[in-house]
């Protein structure tokens, strides 16, 4: 029996740019939210993989494909053979406020929509069955994707951030109202944290950020601390500010990283 009241998911015939809809009723979130796919054209038999892509403020579902175009990339490098056919899963934060922090709150569970919701809606309704799992995001989705890869690695193969905020207090610089976030969020956990806790089981991890953006420094402290701590990752930079262009960019660097990464 389906652990979801109602599930709402798009008819194929009026589907576009392989993209499939989904409404959900979360028990995490007590009230519906919604999950683009990028669905390749290839029988489910032969996807190698699921990659949850998480958005960053004031975005939603729709942001990866429709201001960064990431399904194009990701159908780009498969017609390549740079990387396998993988699911592109991405839901929305929950919409709390200008961002949710993919924390939990007081009264809905940002984190667990994500590593479990969201997951278990798409392979009933799509994949079918349980796919290699891996995990990314931008600026706030970056602070997301790296802090819950590095703590659910029974969960994901392998986690990467773009122009990540690294700290909770970071979002203080982007939403309206932080205190309102800080009043119901229930941890404040940093990456680093996140990570050193977790440093005995931590699968593949990798983050870059522009040399333009205003969280670089966050970012090149994140990459000195775990040198100092002797955590294996990669960090790159490249050209770039916190901006569309940029992540548009570079999504092709953590798509290539996982599919390097299927079995």
């Amino acid at each position: 029996m389906s652990q979801f009241f109602t599930v709402e998911i798009s008819d194929p015939r009026f589907e576009s740019d392989n993209l499939r809809l989904i409404t959900v009723k979360s028990p995490s979130l007590k009230k519906r939210a919604d999950i683009t796919v990028f669905v390749p054209d290839v029988p489910v038999s032969e996807l190698k993989g699921m990659v949850m892509l998480l958005h960053g403020v004031y975005g939603s579902h729709w942001a990866w494909t429709l201001k960064g175009g990431v399904h194009q990339t990701a159908e780009r490098l498969i017609n390549e053979n740079k990387m396998p056919p993988m699911l592109l899963v991405m839901p929305s934060d929950g919409l709390f406020a200008d961002g949710s922090g993919y924390v939990p709150h007081l009264s809905e569970d940002y984190e667990k929509w994500i590593v479990e919701d969201v997951v278990s809606v798409v392979t009933q309704q799509i994949a079918g069955r349980a796919l290699p799992l891996f995990i990314t995001g931008l600026s706030m989705g970056g602070y997301g994707a790296l802090r819950l890869g590095a703590k659910y690695s029974d969960k994901f193969r392998a986690f990467s951030g773009h122009s990540s905020v690294t700290e909770l207090g970071q979002l203080n610089q982007f939403v309206e109202d932080f205190d309102g976030l800080l009043s119901v969020a229930q941890t404040q956990e940093s990456v680093l944290e996140s990570i050193l806790q977790h440093k005995v089981n931590l699968p593949p991890f990798r983050f870059d950020c522009g040399q333009e953006d205003i969280l670089i420094d966050y970012n090149r402290q994140l990459h000195h601390s775990l040198v100092r701590h002797g955590i294996e990752h990669q960090y790159n930079e490249f050209p770039g500010g916190h901006e569309w262009p940029y992540w548009e960019e570079h999504i092709a660097e953590s798509l290539l990283f996982f599919g390097s990464l299927c079995p």
